[in-house]
Order: structure tokens, then sequence, then C-alpha cells
């Protein structure tokens, strides 16, 4: 069993790095490497550290649900991660007239998925009841996003327990206005492009994301459930990437296009 000390110093590694930019050793020589309880009590430590700060939490995301992802990060099975207020860039960068500042992140790539609004609480008396049915009912509209992925762990060199550990690797997000009742949108069929400077670099489709990005969604549900923070009404949650992620630079323009959806154009700056 990892001890407090060790958490302690692995959240105080994480957080120099990300307040530095200068990226920090993995931290499984700290936590281990399959020690999840750790690893998300960092995480946690993490979280709270930003919310002190004045950081509200909007959401959650969930990581390295494709098997592209997850070959390219080196991992077996999906995680998850809150987003804050502060990782909302959507607004500027969607109206071009506020590219994307990069002088928050360390080594940042970028993935197009389906995010969801929940209209309700997924909050059931027993676990067995979050099924595709609860969460598909759940949800208020689908949205098309960009995830800007991150790590302070230097060169992406990471294990399972250092990416949950960093908030599963986040960083920023872009979320379009064009939302999609699932009456009219069914995300497993959906088709995703993603170009930088108008050559495309990653393709994939929502079967890609856990079979379906509804299944990540219950997926998702039942973890918080299992960690006594339940999803909630009014909650974003990024469902995970339809395709590779990509790295990008200052100057980049960055466009993706989800079938159903009008596409998302932004742009990147230093």
């Amino acid at each position: 069993m990892t001890s407090q000390d060790s958490i302690a110093a692995a959240v105080a590694r994480l957080s120099q790095a990300l307040a530095t930019r200068v990226p920090c050793a993995p931290v499984r020589d700290l936590i281990g490497t399959d020690d999840l309880e750790a690893a998300y009590a960092v995480q946690q430590g993490l979280v709270q550290a930003r919310l002190a700060a004045g950081a509200t939490v909007v959401g959650r995301k969930i990581g390295a649900t494709s098997e592209a992802v997850q070959r390219q990060l080196g991992v077996d099975q999906p995680d998850f991660g809150y987003l804050l207020d502060e990782m909302d860039v959507s607004a500027g960068a969607l109206d071009g007239a506020d590219p994307i500042s990069m002088r928050t992140l360390v080594q940042p790539r970028v993935e197009g998925e389906v995010a969801f609004v929940l209209a309700k609480d997924i909050d059931p008396a027993d676990e067995a009841d979050i099924t595709i049915k609860l969460v598909r009912d759940a949800v208020e509209i689908a949205l098309p996003a960009l995830e800007i992925v991150d790590s302070r762990i230097a060169d992406w060199a990471i294990g399972f327990t250092d990416t949950v550990a960093d908030n599963a690797s986040s960083g920023l997000f872009v979320v379009g206005r064009d939302g999609r009742s699932l009456d009219e949108l069914e995300p497993r069929d959906v088709t995703m492009s993603l170009t930088i400077n108008g050559e495309e670099r990653s393709s994939g489709n929502g079967a890609a994301c856990l079979g379906d990005p509804l299944e990540a969604l219950r997926w998702l549900a039942v973890q918080a459930y299992r960690f006594g923070d339940p999803l909630r009404a009014g909650h974003l949650i990024l469902s995970g990437a339809l395709g590779p992620f990509v790295p990008f630079a200052p100057g980049d323009r960055v466009e993706a296009t989800i079938s159903g959806f009008a596409p998302l154009r932004v742009q990147f700056v230093e």
C-alpha cells in the first residue's frame, strides 16, 4: 500500500511541472505501477489544489478509450480525469478572435471526440442500474469537441498510474456550439477527420471509442459511482478520442470534422 508521504511527493512533483512547464520524471517510482487507488489519490490532490486556487469542476474526461491511443500511451485500459473551468478555451477560439495560447501547456497533443452534456444526475441506488439506457436518458445533447491532451511527464514516458495521477493527461478543451440530441445523432456511427494546416493527421469513428461513446459514458458513470463522486446534471463529459492524438506547434490551424456536426476550427499561438 502506497504511503501518504509518497502520494504527497507525487502531487508535489506534478504540481511543480504544471507550474513551471518543465516536464518531470514519472511518478510510478513513488506510487508503483498498479496501485490505482494511490494514482487517483494523487489526481485528487492536484485537482483539489486547483479548486482551492479558484477553479471549479465542470465535468469529466475519459482517457485511453481507443486502441489507437492505448497503443500510443502504452496502456491497456481507460481512465478518467476532471474538467475544470479554466481548461475551457472554447469561446474565443471558436470565434476566431482569440487563438489558443500554448503558454500553459508542456508537450500537448490534440484529438477529436464527442462530448455530452448531462441533463440528469447519474446516481442510482445500485451500480447495476447504470446501463446504456440510463446514461442515454441522462444526456441532454451531444457536441463535437477537441481535447488538447498534455503530459507533465517528460517525453510522454508514462505508465498507467502516471497518466491517472496526472489528471488523465489533461490540458485544455474546445467544445462546439452545434449540439445534437441523441434522437438526431447516434454517437457510435459518427466519423472523424482531424487536419493540421489542411493535412489530415488523424481519423476514426465512434466505434473506436470503447465500441460506442455512450459505452464510454456508462463506464465513467460506474467509476464515478464507485469513487463516491457521481456524475451530475450540467456536467460536460469528453467521451474519448475517436482516433490517434497528434502533436501540433504554435501557428498551426487545427480542424476537426465529426459527422453530424459543424466543423471545429481553431488556431494555436505560443
